[in-house]
């Protein structure tokens, strides 16, 4: 009886031990299955970040990162197809992306379109690439309205999706989530598997939340890389504009008989909506134009490259300044808009007749030296703006003026950039200050005056930025 008995412990404890050692095989060949699970998961997460990394190495194209996010997204949680919803340039509704071949509607499909994709799925297709969704509407809409998070593997909350969910467009397990970077919503997205598809796990869940936030960081990175884009293209076009109209202006006054002459611009951005130019109206005479077009910028300077056509044809063989201000203001009047216009300046000098005819059209009233007295005062011509009347009273009001000029006088012809430009206190540099500039360097000449000028005025400034283009000439007898 005892060998019996201590034969069957035997065989037991034998048994024991072969299924512990079996037991313990197993559990080990499942952590092992786990761990190269793992091991696939973090290969294809980090595959993931990887593109999204690459694609920004060079310029990508939006629907190219769109397509990384949702095709990764998909084949890191093995899900039947995903959706990309992203806000669109008003920020009042979301617009389908990317949407993978395999994935489920996740909106609301009208009855109709339903019809039709039953004999032809590119009627759906169709509709989901058009489909765009506003705050609230249906799960994708409610996702993006609440920045929340979800994993659905009960559509009760999804009426939209439980109506399909019996047929071969439905959906058995979604998770969404709203993209969001700092203050800014950029769209939802969305992983769903098909009606014969596996429910999506807690594990799932949390993996998925990861990729969202990275997306959602990708998403935010393309649109700053496409603000830097456009903004290096708009700087290398104002950087083109900026040259033309560089040759547009004069590089050096003319040399004529009997008078001195320096010019200058300093556009307070890239391109200037002021204007000076030298004309040769014939052998005898010299126009000298200066123009300041209201507003700054790329509007302006087109404005101002208009004017200076139109004036330099009008110019040509035509002595009375105040005539060509007529003809200029009729070409320009029917196309200038309501809220712009143009003050401009124009003289004719004659070094036959040692004479200087002024027309003025609004413009800043140019400031005469007198040598004799040493007084600087402003030539108050009559005279009204290009641009706002058709030409019945423009007409009317532009006169020529003749202005006196002996040896060594001066006339210094400014643009408002120069008097009201402002220093850190919020003072204008003003009448004044010019005038006094004119005064301790006219004795040194034309340029002179022009450079004396401009330093005072950045002098003043220091270092508040410059608000206004900056434009000046003077004319010294000589």
């Amino acid at each position: 009886m005892w060998p019996t008995l201590l034969l069957g412990l035997l065989v037991a404890s034998v048994g024991g031990w072969i299924l512990t050692a079996y037991l313990q095989t197993r559990r080990i060949r499942m952590l092992e299955r786990s761990h190269e699970e793992i091991q696939i998961e973090e290969t294809l997460v980090f595959d993931f970040l990887h593109g999204l990394g690459e694609a920004f190495r060079e310029t990508i194209r939006p629907q190219e990162l769109h397509r990384l996010i949702v095709e990764g997204a998909t084949r890191i949680l093995d899900a039947h197809g995903g959706a990309l919803y992203v806000t669109d340039r008003t920020g009042a509704k979301l617009t389908p992306a990317f949407i993978s071949k395999g994935c489920p509607p996740l909106v609301d499909i009208p009855p109709h379109i339903l019809q039709q994709a039953a004999a032809n799925s590119v009627a759906l297709e169709s509709f989901l690439r058009l489909h765009t969704v506003v705050p609230g509407e249906g799960l994708i809409g409610r996702i993006w309205q609440t920045g929340q998070s979800v994993w659905l593997n009960d559509f009760s909350e999804a009426p939209e999706l439980t109506k399909l969910r019996g047929s071969a467009f439905g959906s058995s397990s979604v998770m969404a989530a709203a993209l969001r970077y700092g203050n800014q919503d950029l769209g939802v997205l969305a992983l769903a598997n098909g009606p014969t598809g596996a429910a999506f796990s807690q594990g799932d869940f949390v993996v998925f939340k990861s990729l969202a936030e990275q997306s959602a960081f990708a998403l935010y990175n393309a649109i700053i890389y496409s603000m830097a884009n456009e903004k290096k293209r708009l700087d290398h076009d104002l950087e083109i504009a900026r040259d033309i109209q560089r040759i547009l202006l004069p590089s050096e006054a003319p040399v004529i008989n009997g008078f001195q002459i320096s010019g200058m611009n300093v556009p307070a951005r890239q391109v200037s909506g002021d204007y000076f130019d030298y004309i040769r109206v014939d052998e005898e005479r010299l126009g000298v134009a200066i123009a300041d077009v209201s507003g700054k910028g790329v509007p302006a300077s087109l404005i101002m490259a208009i004017c200076r056509s139109v004036l330099r044809a009008e110019a040509a063989r035509n002595p009375s300044p105040a005539d060509v201000l007529r003809k200029v203001n009729r070409q320009l009047y029917p196309d200038i808009k309501e809220d712009m216009f143009i003050s401009m300046a124009y003289l004719v000098l004659d070094h036959q007749r040692n004479g200087v005819t002024l027309a003025r059209a609004g413009h800043d009233a140019p400031l005469l030296y007198q040598q004799k007295s040493q007084t600087v005062t402003p030539v108050k011509s009559p005279g009204m703006v290009v641009g706002i009347d058709s030409g019945s009273v423009f007409d009317r009001l532009t006169i020529d003026f003749a202005i006196p000029l002996e040896r060594d006088d001066c006339l210094v012809l400014y643009t408002d950039g120069v008097t009201e430009t402002l220093n850190t206190e919020g003072d204008e540099f003003g009448l004044d200050r010019m005038m006094e500039s004119v005064r301790a360097s006219v004795n040194d000449g034309a340029q002179a005056v022009v450079k004396k000028i401009i330093q005072d005025v950045r002098d003043f400034t220091g270092s508040a930025p410059q608000n206004d283009d900056i434009t000046l000439i003077a004319i010294r007898k000589t």
